[in-house]
């Protein structure tokens, strides 16, 4: 077996292209445990969960989003944010909003957020990652916002397995 190392990106400095590999390392196993997945069941809400794979779909690009121009940036949106999340990602009780897209559009909402990310981090030195960015109240470090990005998709990668497994569509 081939040990997996993360090895920095081309591009980026050294500490940050590390920190890319490892994002883009948890896009790709949410992929692969969506490899199989038919479009059928995107909406499908099985008993016991209060979310589908689409809405949770969403709510990963959003909060990626949000991370990245609220909290790493502190600036506006971009141009399009808009058309890509049409609806706030939580309801006025704090419950995910229900999204209802075809399979296509949730993909690319979710490479167009990450093509933001990326190019944004060409621009990080390994210094930013240390920096406090303000956000809230406190304010975060720029390791530990790429680090929450990780965890929070690999948190929900894990309710999709179960939502997977709920709806019987996960071998």
């Amino acid at each position: 077996m081939k040990p997996w190392h993360l090895d920095p990106v081309p591009g980026y400095e050294p500490l940050v292209g590390r920190f890319v590999a490892m994002l883009e390392d948890t896009r790709w196993r949410l992929f692969r445990d969506l490899e199989d997945f038919d479009p059928a069941d995107l909406d499908r809400t099985p008993a016991g969960s209060p979310n589908s794979i689409g809405t949770l779909l969403y709510h990963v690009a959003a909060i990626e989003l949000d991370w990245l121009y609220a909290d790493l940036l502190g600036g506006e949106f971009p141009d399009g944010t808009a058309q890509w999340f049409p609806v706030d990602v939580r309801e006025e009780g704090g419950r995910l909003t229900p999204v209802i897209d075809p399979w296509e559009h949730h993909l690319a909402r979710l490479a167009w957020v990450r093509e933001r990310l990326l190019e944004e981090l060409r621009s990080f030195k390994d210094a930013d990652l240390d920096r406090t960015f303000v956000s809230g109240a406190d304010g975060n470090g720029g390791g530990w916002i790429l680090h929450h990005l990780m965890q929070h998709e690999a948190e929900h990668r894990g309710q999709i397995g179960e939502i997977r497994a709920g709806i019987g569509t996960r071998h």
